[in-house]
């Protein structure tokens, strides 16, 4: 099965980019995205959103201090981005980006 990459620019999210329950390599906080890609309700989308962002810096944290887990690393730093695309596009917060 092909993995799908979970940011891709910074072009508008499909359902096409997300990757499925199936491909979970990081349990410790990838179910919590996922659940935050697949979610078009913005009432419980906000909720998804903050969960997901929770258990990533959690995840981040707890790699700070490891030696290992870069694959790790860099997929958060990607979850992150497009969590922050989600934020924009599907719930209207500002891009801080901008200037």
């Amino acid at each position: 099965m092909r993995e799908v990459p979970l940011f891709e620019g910074s072009r508008q999210l499909t359902d096409h980019d997300t990757s499925t329950s199936q491909n979970i390599k990081y349990p410790h906080w990838q179910r919590e995205f996922e659940a935050a890609l697949l979610d078009s309700d913005p009432q419980t989308l906000r909720q998804r959103v903050d969960a997901a962002e929770a258990a990533i810096f959690l995840r981040s944290q707890a790699l700070a201090v490891s030696p290992q887990g870069q694959a790790e690393q860099q997929a958060l730093a990607d979850a992150i981005r497009t969590l922050r695309t989600i934020q924009r596009e599907k719930l209207g917060y500002p891009d801080w980006n901008k200037k």
